[in-house]
């Protein structure tokens, strides 16, 4: 069974053993919800190969796609579809442990969302968040950077939940986003999600995030010392190491799955996210033996089987959502990956 992930320290000369890893603070409580869901806590942690006794101490690391897994597989075991939005409605800044007490330590709202943006990928690597303006709304996004983490709608939903409990924090229970965006697409019992965060949802987006006016963000946070902020993103840093980063064919599948949402893939968009000319990702690719065009066919592969198991979204909705601008298209995709049509897929697949 995978234990605890050691800190970076012990692990400098292993660059994969770094660069994929989460706080065990961002598990805290899991173990009751998941009896409260009518679950087995420690089948679930076995499905996963996490020891359970990893997340009692916060700043103990696991790896990320098995903790991203072991919310996949909480909501399966449970029966419970929203699971990771139902954790994530309850879950305070002060469980997050030090991603969670740096927020709370800076002295106002919006240096506290900052602050958040800037050292989450710090609590959980290979990750991206941003505080930014967006059509006259300030949005704080989230995504995980690493596409070979492919099944993560009960952890984006959570995460949200998260983010969420940050500005309730600071301006009371009652306070809601206007605009929630996810990348994965609408899931079976859609209106839960806009009775938990009282807001518009939008499905099937380049990231995940919340959207909000302008709201305070000059009135102090419940716990602020800016003593306590300086010792605390010190600890994370010297915790963590770095930001993480997956190789670089996970990534390059990362920001296909991004752009599929827009429409739009071309590999100039992936080159400049990862901060390389096109020629010189292409020649890098090959390098590993692959090629843009194959990564883009691969992620679609990928995705169109979990999306045609989701029984309640339409098959041309599905092809929308991978990038074919006709049914035709996606049917023959289909057909040369798996040998059966996407209605003769989903027959044979669990819902």
């Amino acid at each position: 069974m995978m234990g605890c992930v050691m800190p970076a320290s012990h692990h400098a000369s292993d660059a994969t053993a770094v660069s994929r890893r989460i706080l065990a603070g961002a598990a805290t409580g899991i173990r009751p919800f998941i009896r409260a869901q009518g679950g087995a806590p420690d089948d679930v942690f076995d499905r996963v190969g996490l020891d359970g006794r990893c997340i009692e101490d916060s700043r103990a690391s696991l790896d990320l796609a098995a903790y991203v897994n072991l919310l996949e597989q909480a909501a399966r075991h449970t029966g419970q579809d929203n699971f990771g939005l139902q954790y994530g409605r309850g879950y305070r800044p002060e469980m997050l442990g030090l991603i969670g007490e740096i927020a709370l330590a800076a002295p106002t709202l919006g240096s506290a969302l900052e602050t958040l943006a800037t050292w989450f990928p710090w609590h959980q690597q290979a990750t991206e968040t941003r505080l930014t303006r967006w059509n006259g709304r300030w949005q704080l996004s989230y995504r995980i950077l690493d596409g070979s983490i492919v099944d993560r709608r009960q952890d984006s939903e959570l995460t949200m939940g998260m983010f969420m409990n940050v500005l309730r924090a600071c301006l009371g229970p009652g306070w809601t986003p206007e605009i929630v965006f996810f990348e994965h697409p609408r899931p079976d019992h859609w209106k839960q999600h806009e009775a938990v965060f009282d807001a518009e949802i939008f499905w099937n987006q380049p990231t995940n995030a919340i959207l909000f006016r302008n709201c305070a963000f000059d009135r102090p946070m419940p716990q602020a010392s800016r003593e306590n902020l300086a010792r605390l993103t010190g600890e994370l840093g010297r915790l963590t190491g770095s930001r993480g980063a997956p190789r670089l064919i996970d990534h390059v599948k990362g920001e296909i799955r991004r752009l599929l949402a827009t429409g739009e893939v071309h590999v100039e968009a992936v080159a400049e996210q990862a901060g390389l000319h096109r020629w010189t990702l292409q020649r890098r690719l090959a390098e590993e033996g692959v090629s843009f065009s194959d990564l883009l066919e691969e992620t679609r592969k990928t995705l169109a089987r979990g999306y045609i198991a989701q029984r309640h979204l339409p098959l041309t909705e599905i092809a929308y959502m991978l990038g074919y601008s006709e049914m035709s298209a996606f049917t023959r995709a289909c057909h040369k990956w798996y040998g059966a049509s996407p209605r003769t897929l989903r027959g044979g697949l669990a819902g």
